[in-house]
């Protein structure tokens, strides 16, 4: 295979071979997740410049927007000013010129003394010095000329690999790849959607002329993007609705009574409309695929054991699922309280279930003696075999991969209902669970207390401690979160061992301090757990551990040390431990932090107690890209499409993609054989995904 005849180049040829590239640059784009012809197609710019020529330093005028090209001489993070900027000196052979990036903090690392850089902006004048602020830069690699024209595409690079370098190779290559590039759509659907070719969509984003190619371009192939997930997703639905079958659950008026006498209170408006949902979904013999959503304290608890029991009536086994040990055996108490002298039998599965004891438990699941299996991963295992499995649910699903999930199904198909204390704002849920239907629990039951949210700073500690000595006094708890087990190498970091250490001696001495981390035995947590909930342990001081499903209703005092450390969602999910009972609660967020987004998050939380506003408030923060995570749901990740900022586009995509899975379900049609082609070469290695290959 020849580097330099266009007609040589295909699209699923290793990178290597494309002219400008080689072994060693070869290696370099894998870095960047570039391994074929077309992924390098697919490795789309950050950013496009359309600047005018560089002109000397001793040529500007306020006003005019320039290019400049020169060699940084020094720079200076100033994280004192308000608001703090980076700034550095750029040297041409006529003069200096002072550069500034408000909040640029993130440039220390990338602009410093010595190295090239072409900088574009609007000059302005500033107590007397001429400066620009904010402007476009690109760093020119030592092996460079400084271009005439730096115009055109600034791609994601490497430390071997300049954007410059990365910008000759496409561009050597791409008449001949674009030409390669299938359609998906005839020209009446272009026309209609308002979508370019998808070969011009390929040329435009790599070499435009002008900012309206750009968009054009961008619409085409986030489109494209969001279509073939969709599309995906549309078909994982349809194969479970038409060629997979589940056992129906009926539910009678009978089993109804029955089931709600469990309850020793009446069941909310909210509960019983996501009830007669799963019901419904339960009595076909299409397998459910729901996902619960409800915050935390909601009640999801009782709905799943509400299914879990209907399953039961209809003399089925039901498998329940969490995430961690306290979790699964938090779940278990809650059902051995409500199912207390019933004839349903129920068992705990979990890691350290080994010998004889463990073939004790697992002989009555084989046999369909035992109606609920409890547990962690641990139910994954080969030897566990289910009599009549009929229904899983799965808690915190976000916590499971998509390969784990499908993995507990073993060679039935049982009704799947996933829960999620964590809110899922409706972008995300119709990205990642587009296959499934969901429930909304939105109105916490009556008698939940109200929390009170305080952010404060390290120097006020000694006055919350005394808050809370006043509260323990009166026999309440409390928990001590914080975000390591141990102390760092530099000490920065409060730690758990550490600080249990420092509640026990020196602030608390006269109350019973417990500790739980993740390095201890499962029958160390328990016994802990236990502890805490009879009340022996007042204060329990802890990691993340507690962050799901732990319910101590004495419990009215949550502080969470090094707040700026932990995610919104985590943020939470922690103070939802709190405010289990009638009782008012507090959560105290201590941090001392100059970052803008950590501030933004516990600023949020001392507003809201919703957690759909702050879910979305979280998406907004952190963006898709880490709450879309692919080993979460099996999908590849997004290069292009935003689904915040691309909410339309993913509806157009989404409305497109299911009519044509309905109309063309395994895509055998002519017309339709490039979008298979690439659903193939994209979701393959995609467990559960797509299965027309």
């Amino acid at each position: 295979m020849t580097d330099n005849g266009l007609n040589s180049i295909t699209l699923d040829m290793p990178v290597q071979f494309l002219k400008g590239v080689g072994p060693a640059r070869a290696q370099s784009f894998e870095k960047l997740e570039v391994k074929t012809a077309s992924d390098l197609l697919e490795h789309y710019p950050r950013d496009w410049f359309f600047a005018p020529p560089p002109v000397k330093i001793e040529q500007l005028k306020p006003n005019h927007t320039v290019t400049l090209a020169g060699f940084v001489e020094s720079t200076d993070w100033q994280a004192w000013r308000r608001p703090p900027y980076f700034e550095a000196y750029v040297n041409d052979d006529t003069g200096l010129c002072r550069i500034i990036w408000f909040n640029g903090r993130y440039l220390q690392d990338k602009i410093t003394p010595g190295v090239k850089i072409v900088v574009w902006g609007k000059v302005a004048l500033y107590k007397h010095q001429l400066q620009l602020s904010n402007p476009k830069f690109m760093i020119v690699e030592d092996d460079e000329l400084i271009p005439d024209n730096f115009s055109g595409p600034v791609y994601p690079a490497t430390a071997n690999l300049s954007t410059g370098q990365i910008k000759k190779i496409v561009h050597e290559s791409l008449d001949g790849l674009t030409e390669l590039m299938p359609e998906f759509y005839d020209a009446a659907f272009l026309k209609k959607s308002n979508l370019i070719e998808r070969k011009k969509a390929f040329h435009w984003i790599h070499k435009p002329l002008d900012q309206q190619q750009i968009d054009k371009a961008k619409r085409r192939l986030k489109y494209d993007e969001l279509f073939l997930m969709q599309t995906a997703l549309a078909i994982r639905r349809y194969k479970v609705r038409h060629f997979e079958k589940a056992q129906p659950l009926t539910r009678t008026d009978q089993i109804d009574s029955r089931i709600r006498k469990r309850f020793p209170f009446l069941l909310t408006e909210d509960q019983d409309k996501v009830i007669d949902e799963i019901s419904v979904d339960l009595a076909k013999d299409i397998p459910m695929n729901r996902l619960l959503q409800g915050d935390v304290g909601s009640g999801k608890t009782v709905v799943a054991l509400y299914a879990a029991l209907v399953a039961v009536a209809n003399k089925k086994q039901v498998a329940i699922m969490a995430p961690t040990e306290i979790l699964a055996a938090q779940h278990f108490t809650n059902i051995e309280r409500y199912l207390k002298n019933s004839s349903v039998n129920r068992c705990l599965i979990t890691g350290g279930l080994n010998g004889e004891k463990r073939k004790e438990v697992l002989e009555p699941i084989k046999t369909g003696q035992t109606n609920i299996i409890v547990g962690t991963v641990a139910l994954l295992q080969q030897d566990i075999q289910f009599a009549d499995l009929a229904l899983v649910i799965i808690d915190e699903q976000h916590k499971f991969g998509v390969h784990q999930r499908a993995s507990l199904r073993k060679d039935t198909t049982p009704h799947c209902l996933v829960m999620t204390a964590t809110p899922i704002p409706r972008t995300l849920a119709m990205t990642v669970f587009g296959d499934l239907d969901i429930s909304i629990i939105r109105h916490s039951p009556p008698g939940r207390g109200e929390v009170q949210t305080r952010y404060i700073h390290p120097k006020d500690l000694p006055k919350a401690y005394e808050f809370i000595r006043e509260r323990l006094k009166a026999k309440k708890q409390a928990f001590f979160v914080y975000p390591r087990i141990v102390d760092s190498e530099n000490g920065d970091v409060k730690a758990a061992i550490a600080e249990y250490k420092n509640l026990s001696k020196n602030i608390f001495p006269e109350f019973s301090i417990g500790l739980l981390h993740g390095q201890m035995s499962g029958s160390d947590k328990q016994k802990i757990m236990d502890e805490f909930r009879k009340g022996k342990i007042h204060c329990l001081v802890s990691t993340v551990l507690i962050e799901v499903g732990i319910d101590i209703p004495n419990a009215t005092i949550m502080v969470i040390e090094e707040a700026d450390m932990f995610g919104l969602a985590q943020l939470h999910q922690l103070r939802g431990r709190i405010a289990r009972s009638t009782s008012k609660s507090y959560c105290l967020l201590v941090a001392q932090t100059e970052n803008e987004t950590a501030n933004s998050r516990l600023e949020i939380m001392e507003r809201s107690n919703d957690g759909f506003e702050i879910a979305e408030h979280d998406l907004k923060l952190r963006g898709p890209g880490e709450l879309l995570s692919s080993r979460q749901h099996g999908l590849p990740d997004m290069k292009i499409a935003n689904i915040i900022d691309d909410m339309d586009l993913l509806k157009m995509a989404r409305k497109d993609a299911f009519e044509l899975v309905e109309k063309d379900p395994m895509l055998t049609s002519a017309n339709h054989k490039n979008i298979r082609a690439e659903l193939i070469r994209k979701f393959a290695g995609s467990l559960t995904l797509v299965d027309v290959a």
